[in-house]
């Protein structure tokens, strides 16, 4: 990587920073995207110095449009082109609510800005030679799609995970579907599944957030977790692998497990219907087509 640059988002903590820090290591120049300024600050100073790559922490709320475009200017301002974009922001919410733009939470952090950025930095990676995109998935996804539920507008189950798997789900409809449209264009797409790690994330997440059938041994998990979990390396593997590795290039619309191996797509992510219901809804709330 040394010569490259790759952006990752959600960044200064948990996988993400694992992340940034193995294609640090790798010799990438990385844009360390967080929140907020201070941690995002740290976070990219103390990854930097492990070195060999070079670190630079930018600040962005992924949740609005405005957000997203700011973060994409920054990067147009300082850079022509970006060789590899990592989209790991993502998150659940206790309760339904939305965002600046109109927008619900967990749809919107975890679907569209994936979709909006990528395609906001499209000239950027189109100047690259072989770029890629890598789109993280999480929890329990490849449920079925309710086109008629994206933004949980029928039902929001809380602090469970049933919204935030439909929305991984979701992302990777639209990640499958967006590397058939970039397939001619020397961008790759790929969507990464890190595995159970116990990130700053989940030890966030309270008890009633469990499903009904794992409540039983939640305190368990939450007694192991900090001890068979913690490894968040190995967790940015698959996401460091595809965003890097000579073995992955040119290959695109790809699924790829937590041990960085190639796996079948789940069929909820492939359903035309659903594919659709996503790519037309975040076309009409962000105003963005890949083109």
């Amino acid at each position: 990587m040394h010569g490259k640059t790759a952006l990752v988002t959600g960044s200064t903590a948990g996988i993400g920073r694992e992340t940034a820090r193995g294609l640090a290591r790798l010799g990438a120049h990385v844009l360390l995207v967080g929140r907020d300024p201070e941690r995002a600050r740290t976070a990219a100073a103390e990854l930097e110095a492990a070195g060999p790559g070079r670190v630079t922490a930018l600040t962005a709320d992924l949740s609005t449009l405005d957000g997203l475009r700011r973060l994409a200017g920054q990067v147009a301002e300082r850079h022509d082109r970006l060789d590899a974009l990592v989209n790991n922001a993502g998150g659940m919410n206790a309760r339904r609510h939305l965002t600046g733009d109109g927008v619900e939470a967990t749809f919107a952090v975890n679907v569209l800005a994936p979709y909006a950025l990528t395609c906001l930095l499209l000239p950027m990676l189109r100047a690259a030679d072989g770029a890629r995109v890598v789109n993280l998935t999480g929890g329990m996804p490849g449920g079925p799609i309710d086109p008629d539920n994206l933004q949980a507008e029928k039902t929001f189950l809380g602090w469970t995970f049933a919204h935030y798997n439909h929305a991984k789900t979701a992302l990777m409809a639209m990640s499958h579907r967006f590397a058939g449209r970039l397939r001619d264009d020397g961008v790759t797409v790929n969507v990464a599944y890190p595995g159970h790690a116990y990130t700053p994330g989940n030890r966030a997440t309270p008890m009633r957030a469990f499903p009904y059938a794992y409540r039983p041994v939640a305190p368990l998990i939450r007694l192991v977790g900090p001890l068979l979990l913690s490894d968040l390396a190995k967790a940015s593997r698959s996401s460091v692998h595809l965003a890097s590795s000579p073995e992955v290039e040119g290959v695109t619309g790809a699924y790829f497990d937590a041990k960085a191996r190639r796996t079948s797509w789940p069929s909820g992510a492939l359903d035309e219907r659903g594919q659709e219901a996503v790519w037309s809804l975040c076309e009409r709330l962000t105003g963005l087509t890949p083109s």
